[in-house]
């Protein structure tokens, strides 16, 4: 059954504030082969990419399967500094709203099925989101439109109907790329940045008026 409207969440910097963690893990692998990690390069070639995509570009050096073993250390080492997290505000309440109107939710991520199914767990949220679409799982994950894709198709839900929430460069160029709207978080990058990659709307977190304005015209149109 078509749901009368589809919310699809990334997770990491959309769900929770994350990227600190991230950064600081892979700073540690960084160091281990004599490179430093700055915040700007963070968000432009990490932030929302992929691992293989990563461990290509800074660790040309290493084979694939050194390459994988060395992502599993980085996510084996995120995952360990996960202690309290905290949902971005407003996140329960679009979570109701959604459920209370029968709307279509998914969470769509380039993270390894471990840290996701580990976070919704931290976060409280485990059971409220019944399709988690992993691009690991997949044959391309973001930038590629078919994590979201994937996501519309999960949920029975279209492209028309829909919006998508995303803090990174390749997170917005992927739900834009599959025809959906997009809202930009601002938990990491600026609103010029997250407009350039073709985000319709900016917004800090789900409390934010802009929001519960737009989907009151959107998804009761």
């Amino acid at each position: 059954m078509t749901p009368p409207f589809t919310l699809l969440f990334d997770l990491d910097g959309t769900l929770t504030d994350s990227d600190h963690l991230h950064m600081a893990a892979y700073g540690e692998l960084f160091a281990r082969f004599g490179q430093s990690l700055d915040a700007a390069t963070y968000k432009t070639h990490i932030m929302g990419a992929t691992n293989a995509a990563i461990c290509a570009r800074f660790f040309p050096q290493l084979d694939a399967a050194t390459q994988a073993a060395l992502a599993d250390e980085k996510e084996a080492r995120f995952r360990a500094s996960l202690t309290t997290l905290t949902p971005l505000p407003g996140l329960r309440r679009l979570v109701a709203h959604a459920e209370a109107h029968g709307w279509g939710m998914a969470v769509v991520t380039n993270a390894p099925r471990a840290n996701a199914e580990a976070m919704l767990a931290g976060l409280g949220l485990a059971d409220r989101f019944a399709h988690l679409v992993i691009a690991d799982e997949l044959a391309h994950g973001k930038p590629h439109p078919l994590p979201y894709l994937t996501g519309l198709t999960r949920t029975g839900g279209d492209a028309a109907h829909a919006l998508a929430f995303e803090d990174s460069r390749s997170g917005v160029r992927a739900a834009v790329a599959a025809g959906i709207e997009t809202v930009g978080m601002l938990t990491g990058l600026d609103e010029p940045t997250l407009r350039a990659e073709g985000a319709q709307h900016v917004i800090r977190d789900f409390d934010d008026a802009r929001l519960w304005a737009l989907l009151a015209a959107r998804a009761h149109a």
